[in-house]
């Protein structure tokens, strides 16, 4: 079995007196894709940011790489469920995702891009099949064409961990398969942490699901029973069946 590259220890977070998360324990091994599964207010969020070394820890124990989260950030890459900058600036693609060379370069970027950094940035988006988008208005994008980009930023720094929250929360189903499929090919090379709120869909994809309800249950990918959904949805959960010709 490999190594852990995260592992989390009886951790516990609170945003003054509301309690978000009690005495979670997690190991993500290198090479896996893990799914982050639960309600909303669950708590996967608020887990990330800890991982990410975005919010200071209260409780409990984090290591990413071997090292506290803020010594490992460099070699995490992350795609936030929503851009971190408005969709009308004024900045292409290949901008847009060099920007998140922006902490292994050690320098600003606005109009100073290195050959290198547009070397670095065309790799990235060829690599999620977005190459000929490098030229285009950030404004210009549909979600999906928007979510590879994002997901570019976060590869340009050859990162070996991926994170991911809720990346197809607002593409539809023909582009959120097309991103899942990307994602398993990352998966080749990189281990991938992954944060959605569709049980099913993501179970055809990640080798293990964290269900996230405050506290956390872990578990292989098979089939979800109801007594552990209403566990931890705390109801019952509706499933629709789609179907197309």
């Amino acid at each position: 079995m490999s190594e852990p590259v995260i592992q989390v220890q009886s951790l516990s977070f609170s945003y003054g007196e509301t309690l978000v998360l009690e005495q979670v324990d997690l190991e993500v091994r290198a090479g896996e894709f893990l799914g982050l599964v639960g309600p909303n207010a669950g708590g996967k969020s608020t887990l990330l940011k800890l991982i990410l070394g975005l919010y200071e820890l209260q409780q409990g124990y984090i290591r990413v790489l071997g090292k506290p989260p803020r010594l490992a950030v460099r070699q995490l890459g992350y795609v936030p469920q929503f851009p971190t900058f408005p969709r009308d600036f004024p900045i292409s693609v290949e901008e847009a995702v060099a920007l998140g060379r922006i902490g292994a370069s050690g320098r600003g970027l606005w109009g100073w891009l290195s050959q290198s950094d547009r070397l670095a940035a065309h790799q990235a988006l060829a690599e999620v099949e977005a190459e000929d988008l490098a030229r285009r208005p950030i404004g210009r994008l549909s979600g999906g064409q928007l979510q590879r980009v994002l997901l570019a930023r976060a590869l340009v720094s050859d990162p070996k961990i991926l994170i991911l929250d809720e990346p197809t929360a607002n593409i539809d189903q023909r582009a959120e398969g097309e991103i899942f499929d990307l994602l398993a090919r990352l998966n080749q090379r990189l281990t991938i942490l992954l944060v959605s709120h569709d049980i099913a869909f993501i179970s055809g994809y990640v080798s293990r699901v964290a269900c996230l309800n405050r506290t956390l249950i872990c578990h292989e990918t098979q089939p979800l029973t109801g007594d552990l959904i209403h566990r931890l949805y705390g109801g019952p959960v509706h499933r629709v069946e789609h179907r197309h010709a």
